[in-house]
């Protein structure tokens, strides 16, 4: 059988599936993570100190971008997989059109709205006079290049999904590839400051996006473009917004606890405390990233198998993804804890801001070595079709325990309760997905026909 055929997810051993199917996602996603950290240097050493707190403060902006592409991009993955799965090719057809219509106006929307109110929206994120002119730059350009972002990585999931994880990984290594050529050159050569590493991105994306629908028109792909797969199908929008919307209210969650976040540090700490959070958040998503490459491993033998009724496979699938993405993030918090300097270091070599991250990355990093669990259960519920559970997992964390944290623990300890509250939030939603994932577990029972397959 053709090894990008997806009905081998249905029969060959979990082990060599969530391998093959992992780890290019976690070369993507970790090129991903690499790239925005490249960026970040490049504008910390080439353009200064303060545009990495101007670029800490497009943070929730920027989660709003990724909540909107989510929205469409995960959500049609996961049931194109599921489709896929009931050996519906059609069905996965037409989930990819609607897709890329969907990704389109979802761009021209939010992107178009947000650049009428980009002041004003970052002025309410904490932006000073001293950061308005770094963050007002960078994501003029960024939402002025949504539609390409949109398209790029909406097609680039469901090509994961569909059965080509080396393709979309590929995805990842053509884009960051690009950004390493172009961000110095407009940084450091034409000297466009961090409006040059937002052209940078853009670009680069740019090139992604024109990978993935070359695959996409080409009939050789297992899932490609058909002339009627374009009309919109209410029982398809309904069907990936469903699915989606658990990433998306989990971004969106992620946009207003930032905002409250920037405006905590910014009373207590002032600008250097917000670009502290800037490198922080850019350390913490290097191993989140790579943890969420393991899940979408996952998503399509987890989608596939869950529609195929082969519950044995999807608890095994499980099992295996909960263990290497807590060895991920166990190693983080190790090399967080024993140099955290390093790792500051290549950001900035200005003193106060130094000193100021080094603290926020000991303290931010402590519940890391259960922090990969939480992420795994979370979006293995997605990954199955049970949205709703998916979205308490992601509100408890963000909502129920970390906005409180930030609320009350920063008036006892100042900036650095800022940095515990999200230690402290994320042990907590450990124990409530810990619950959750036993509750749930005891419903999937391998079934007669999974006998015929050998487990592996």
């Amino acid at each position: 059988m053709d090894k990008n055929n997806p009905h081998i997810l249905g029969t060959a051993p979990i082990g060599k599936l969530l391998i093959q199917y992992s780890i290019p996602a976690i070369i993507g996603m970790t090129l991903t993570s690499l790239y925005n950290i490249i960026d970040s240097i490049f504008i910390g050493h080439g353009v200064g100190a303060m545009a990495i707190s101007g670029l800490a403060i497009t943070f929730p902006l920027m989660n709003l971008v990724i909540a909107f592409s989510t929205l469409v991009g995960v959500g049609g993955a996961t049931i194109s997989s599921i489709r896929l799965g009931q050996m519906d090719q059609k069905g996965a057809e037409d989930i990819l059109g609607n897709v890329t219509i969907l990704c389109l106006i979802n761009a021209f929307i939010f992107g178009g709205i947000s650049l009428i109110f980009l002041e004003p929206l970052l002025r309410f994120f904490g932006a000073t006079e001293n950061t308005l002119p770094y963050a007002y730059d960078f994501m003029q350009v960024i939402l002025m290049g949504t539609p390409i972002s949109y398209v790029m990585i909406g097609l680039n999931n469901v090509m994961r999904a569909t059965g080509y994880p080396k393709k979309a990984m590929l995805s990842s290594l053509l884009t960051v590839g690009c950004n390493l050529i172009f961000a110095p050159i407009f940084i450091f050569v034409f000297e466009w400051g961090i409006r040059g590493a937002a052209l940078a991105t853009l670009l680069s994306q740019f090139f992604g996006m024109i990978w993935v629908l070359y695959h996409f028109y080409s009939k050789k792909s297992f899932v490609h473009f058909k002339r009627g797969s374009f009309k919109l199908r209410k029982p398809i929008i309904l069907s990936i917004f469903g699915i989606g919307m658990s990433p998306f209210v989990m971004n969106v969650c992620a946009c207003c606890i930032v905002i409250f976040i920037n405006n905590r540090l910014l009373s207590y700490g002032g600008d250097m405390a917000i670009g502290a959070f800037g490198i922080l958040n850019r350390i913490q998503m290097l191993f989140v990233m790579i943890v969420m490459g393991i899940t979408m491993g996952m998503q399509p033998i987890s989608g596939y198998n869950y529609g195929a009724h082969y519950y044995g496979r999807v608890t095994r699938t499980l099992k295996l993804g909960i263990t290497a993405a807590c060895t991920i993030t166990t190693l983080g918090f190790m090399l967080s804890e024993l140099f955290p300097s390093i790792f500051v270091g290549m950001f900035t070599t200005n003193q106060e801001l130094t000193d100021e991250a080094t603290v926020a990355l000991r303290l931010g990093v402590l519940a890391f070595p259960v922090v990969g669990a939480q992420i795994v259960i979370t979006q293995f519920f997605q990954s199955i079709g049970k949205a709703k559970i998916s979205i308490f997992l992601s509100l408890s964390r963000q909502l129920l325990f970390l906005l409180p944290g930030l609320a009350y623990f920063p008036t006892i300890w100042g900036v650095n309760g800022v940095w515990a509250s999200m230690s402290i939030s994320d042990t907590v939603a450990f124990i409530v997905a810990l619950l959750m994932i036993l509750h749930h577990f005891k419903q999937l029972h391998p079934t007669t026909e999974e006998k015929q397959y050998v487990q592996s």
